[in-house]
């Protein structure tokens, strides 16, 4: 098999840098480090792991805690950390704890789960990672969900209010101002509004935006056009009912999340309305059911894989001390993008 002096010589460079471009690839320039990679993979060159990582005391390893991997973020959240994990010659071990099946979603009570976070910890760290992600199934606050270790956590799709840690989610408020938004540029002054849970940290930030938006365009938020959902279907479909049954309907709709926006199709096919002539949607999360509906849904998109690209990056960047591992709290908030479909149209009713 190739030697590591072997291929530096027939990239002409040193071995250090060999080195770098196999153990922190950061530090060399991208044309330095393909052709290094080229020969590495030309060669099959594949230096005892073990013995590599006892001698410079890394491993490359990045431990993964996801609360449970069938939510629809967390696939894309994963496959973005993987990208960024493997253009970094960083490999991850994912841990699923199938949270909702054994707690539901009870997530707030973290006494429930606290053991497994815990047995799942000392797991990985006796697998000597040189990092965690956590990766929230509902977005919160989960300060304290792991203990105090000497190796840093960034955390997405979730936050940490901690002295130290990574977070990397995106802007609720941000998102359900510029999903209004859309609706006003669309002559829409009567819109109605369905939310999530009221126990929801999503729920009061995509309100915040929703109210945010009337005020900038000087329209009145009007009480009777918000409905509570609980973020399925049925719930969407009850709100809408009664949201069409007002003396004064609303125009448009925004709906927290793309599944209560089915609802309010089903809704208003019942009513005898046509989705986007009598009624405009939007919804939010950009799910596969948001273009399988009839109209197809326009939805504000969540920026997941890129999320948990800038997670992992950040995480490598703190494993390799180039921001210092005790630094404060870092907390990152991506925008997220509107999707135009066909769901909402032009207000041409009299009188607006």
């Amino acid at each position: 098999m190739v030697t590591i002096k072997e291929i530096a010589k027939m990239a002409k460079v040193s071995t250090a840098t060999v080195s770098y471009v196999l153990n922190d690839p950061s530090r060399v320039s991208e044309e330095t480090r393909e052709k290094v990679m080229k020969i590495v993979k030309k060669f099959n060159y594949n230096p005892n792991s073990i013995a590599k990582s006892l001698k410079i005391k890394k491993t490359n390893t990045i431990g993964i805690i996801t609360e449970d991997v069938t939510v629809f973020t967390a696939p894309e959240i994963i496959d973005g950390i993987e990208e960024y994990a493997e253009n970094r010659n960083y490999h991850i071990i994912l841990n699923n704890i199938r949270l909702f099946k054994r707690i539901g979603n009870q997530y707030k009570d973290t006494a429930k789960f606290a053991k497994v976070i815990a047995d799942v910890t000392n797991v990985l760290t006796s697998r000597q990672v040189e990092g965690i992600i956590y990766v929230g199934a509902h977005c919160r606050d989960v300060t304290g969900v792991i203990g105090d270790i000497s190796i840093p956590v960034a955390y997405t799709y979730c936050y940490t209010t901690a002295d130290v840690g990574i977070a990397v989610n995106y802007n609720d408020e941000a998102a359900a101002c510029r999903a209004t938004e859309y609706l006003i540029t669309k002559k829409h002054q009567k819109i109605g509004i369905i939310t999530g849970r009221m126990d929801s940290m999503q729920t009061h930030d995509r309100l915040k935006g929703y109210q945010k938006a009337l005020y900038e365009q000087n329209l009145l938020f009007n009480p009777q056009y918000m409905k509570v959902g609980d973020w399925e279907r049925e719930s969407g479909y009850r709100a809408g009912k009664e949201l069409l049954s007002l003396p004064d309907p609303p125009t448009a709709i925004f709906a927290m999340n793309d599944i209560m926006a089915g609802g309010v199709i089903d809704a208003a096919n019942e009513a005898g309305l046509h989705i986007p002539q009598d009624l405009s949607l939007v919804g939010f999360d950009n799910r596969e059911c948001s273009y399988s509906y009839t109209p197809k849904l326009s939805t504000m998109a969540l920026p997941l894989n890129e999320m948990g690209k800038i997670c992992a990056q950040k995480l490598i960047d703190r494993i390799n001390n180039r921001a210092g591992n005790r630094q404060k709290t870092d907390q990152v908030k991506l925008q997220c993008e509107l999707i135009e479909r066909d769901s909402v149209s032009l207000n041409r009713r009299e009188g607006i």
